[in-house]
């Protein structure tokens, strides 16, 4: 059985990482999340603010003057990082390896790609509308960068964020939205996986006959619309088999059968749940 001892203090007031909107309390908690978010971090986790707190309430004033002095010599993020895990020793020298490697592969990335890599992590935690914010900044600064004729990533970078917005909108159930960012992609890149996605939503956006119609008129890929149909059909019958459909046929049986208190009370937990589900995804 592995044993961790606390390093420092356990401090009352937390530490929002940057980048990250993570709240950490102890020397641990910070390791562990640099640790798992190491794809995401920049240099602006290289804070005074994250000096202060490490000698103020975790109590670590050797620490703390290591990392204030990298700071201001203008040290590498890696190594500003492994120092602090090095020191707290909550991992071994194989898993500190394998972060200051991450580190240095994204030390090659410009600020639009570590900036979208941390947007994309809010589309997975289905903070949906704050991701939709964060790619439309993005998408600013790179048209904002592209007029004054700065450097900018290759063009599928801008391909992903828009792909990457689009699959936001998904989430909020703007289909239409989603669609055209889908075909923007594609216009921007050439990836076909976006085109295809672009299908995907217009056939989620559209009724049936609608769809069969635009389908029809597709002159790109019309053999992915019927690969598409075959999705959805096994899509469905996956449904079916899921507890929430088996949920959903008793609510409505309950209707059927007169059982109004019943179905009242069960159709109100279901919309409970929907709410709670929105808000998280809104990030209420």
């Amino acid at each position: 059985m592995r044993v961790s001892l606390c390093v420092g203090n356990y401090s009352t007031t937390p530490y929002y990482i940057a980048g990250l909107d993570i709240p950490v309390y102890s020397m641990e908690e910070l390791c562990f999340c640099l640790k798992e978010n190491a794809f995401l971090l920049d240099m602006s986790v290289m804070r005074d603010e994250l000096v202060e707190w490490i000698e103020k309430e975790c109590g670590l004033k050797t620490l703390a003057g290591e990392l204030y002095q990298l700071i201001h010599k203008k040290g590498s993020l890696s190594t500003f990082v492994g120092m602090i895990q090095e020191y707290v020793g909550f991992y071994d020298a194989e898993e500190i390896a394998e972060v200051d490697k991450i580190l240095r592969q994204g030390a090659g990335l410009s600020s639009i790609e570590r900036r979208k890599g941390q947007i994309d992590y809010l589309v997975r935690q289905r903070k949906y509308e704050a991701a939709v914010r964060g790619y439309d900044g993005l998408l600013t600064i790179w048209s904002e960068d592209e007029a004054l004729g700065g450097e900018l990533p290759a063009a599928k970078v801008k391909g992903a964020i828009l792909h990457n917005k689009a699959v936001a909108q998904i989430g909020m159930m703007l289909y239409d939205d989603a669609a055209g960012n889908f075909k923007a992609a594609y216009e921007t890149d050439g990836d076909i996986s976006h085109h295809k996605a672009y299908l995907a939503a217009k056939r989620l956006e559209l009724d049936e006959n609608d769809y069969i119609a635009f389908a029809a008129e597709q002159t790109i890929g019309y053999e992915h619309t019927l690969e598409l149909e075959r999705r959805m059909d096994r899509l469905l019958e996956d449904w079916k088999l899921q507890p929430e459909f088996q949920e959903l046929l008793a609510v409505r049986e309950y209707r059927r059968n007169g059982q109004r208190q019943l179905y009242m009370e069960k159709n109100t937990e279901l919309i409970q749940s929907l709410k709670k589900r929105y808000r998280t995804s809104v990030g209420e």
